[in-house]
């Protein structure tokens, strides 16, 4: 089957986190049209896993205007390409300050392919240790917690958990669960 074909882009916009860019493209069909894209750097998110424990991180989301509780999740500074799993195991130190001796890859995640290139590779860290955190300057505000999976599941099934990539973190985990008995 064919796919759209970019013909010309341009960047229409640039900071230290995202590139917005503008494509003309033309379809399948040979009719033209033009894609907004997002570029983001590939993420990590970690659900860090202590028997029945959870750990959570709370910060406030802007574009939201809310504090949201989530798993761990961010991308390397300045853009760096880091191995995810050395990416995922620097994001767990930095926001929560645990380290962990085990950290299975779970799977991959596309953030929003309508309109964004950010992908994000899932992990999960056990024989956890803690520590100090090393946020950065943009998560002073963060904190986190441990919760059970059944206080987890409720905070989703209440709206107090509504980020989509560690409710999907979670189906990979339990289906995981589920595949390795």
């Amino acid at each position: 089957m064919e796919s759209i074909r970019r013909v010309a882009s341009r960047e229409v916009y640039r900071n230290d986190w995202l590139t917005l860019r503008e494509d003309d493209i033309q379809r399948p069909d040979g009719s033209d049209g033009i894609y907004a894209v997002v570029d983001k750097p590939n993420y990590a998110l970690v659900i860090a896993c202590d028997g029945d424990r959870l750990m959570l991180v709370e910060q406030y989301r802007y574009p939201l205007g809310l504090r949201r509780w989530e798993f761990p999740q961010g991308t390397a500074p300045g853009r760096a390409d880091m191995e995810p799993a050395e990416l995922a195991a620097r994001e767990l130190r930095e926001e929560t300050g645990l380290r962990a001796d085990s950290i299975t890859r779970l799977g991959l995640l596309d953030v929003a392919p309508g309109m964004s290139s950010q992908r994000g590779w899932v992990f999960l860290a056990t024989e956890l240790t803690e520590g100090a955190h090393e946020r950065e300057h943009e998560e002073q505000d963060m904190r986190s917690a441990w919760f059970t999976r059944d206080e987890f599941e409720q905070m989703i099934t209440e709206g107090t958990i509504t980020d989509a990539q560690s409710i999907a973190a979670y189906g990979m985990l339990l289906l995981r669960e589920r595949t390795t008995g």
